[in-house]
């Protein structure tokens, strides 16, 4: 049985692999990855069938490393496990999990039996496992009247990095009506009310600075989430005409 532990932290990746070990004695190989660049390398190299990985490391995100081992490898068992329970990182994730894969999410705050049973349930058991946490955000993504929609969510990013409401609108494919609108229900749920729908505090706040704040409050975007989006914003925009 191989497992790669990814983990930038030496702590916890020590626990990790004494966790393991004390599972399957002398029946598992564990290898390990201090950073997402090495995890990715060291993925590449040995195929391990079983991962846990951190979703915070250096040069590369855990949903990035997750990406690349799943896409040379559909049926690795991953193990997400993770300080933050941030809606970002939630929706990361459901965005790469090819279907019928088997794969978990623990926090790092679960108790030394939890971090057991949920590498017994996914890699021996072959069961998803999700903190009851996560799974309530989950349920929230998926609420449509409180959950920001796929759609809404692009919306979000695009304020974040500063676009406009015309370059938004280019980027997605939409009439600037369409992308104000969209703006807008993510402003509803987010419980803002713009000036010109007559807010009393539209005074004191910024409606888009104030949908960033709230956004990042929530964990409905982070800094992980925007340094991946930054990428693909500078992709896009190296392709489009200037005036965009």
């Amino acid at each position: 049985m191989l497992v790669m532990i990814a983990e930038n932290d030496g702590l916890h990746r020590t626990f990790a692999r004494r966790t393991v070990e004390q599972l399957w004695p002398g029946d598992v190989e564990v290898i390990e990855a201090s950073d997402g660049e090495d995890a990715i390398t060291l993925a590449a190299e040995r195929e391990p069938p079983h991962v846990v990985l951190d979703l915070q490391m250096p040069k590369a995100t855990g949903i990035e490393v997750a990406r690349a081992i799943w896409n040379r490898r559909a049926g690795t068992h991953i193990l997400f496990w993770s300080n933050f329970a941030d809606e970002a990182y939630v929706r990361g994730v459901a965005r790469i999990v090819p279907p019928g894969s088997v794969y978990g999410y623990v926090l790092k705050s679960a108790t030394e039996e939890g971090m057991r049973s949920a590498l017994r349930g996914v890699f021996r058991e072959g069961h998803c496992i999700i903190d009851r946490e996560i799974r309530g955000i989950q349920h929230r993504v998926q609420d449509k009247f409180e959950g920001i929609t796929d759609g809404e969510y692009e919306s979000l990013i695009d304020i974040a990095l500063g676009l406009t409401d015309r370059a938004i609108a280019a980027r997605r494919g939409l009439s600037i009506r369409g992308a104000q609108s969209r703006i807008k229900h993510v402003y509803d749920k987010l419980g803002i009310v713009p000036a010109e729908d007559g807010a009393s505090d539209a005074s004191v706040f910024n409606s888009r600075t104030r949908a960033i704040y709230l956004a990042m409050a929530r964990g409905l975007i982070n800094i992980d989430a925007l340094r991946r989006e930054q990428d693909r914003l500078d992709a896009w925009l190296a392709q489009v005409p200037p005036e965009h």
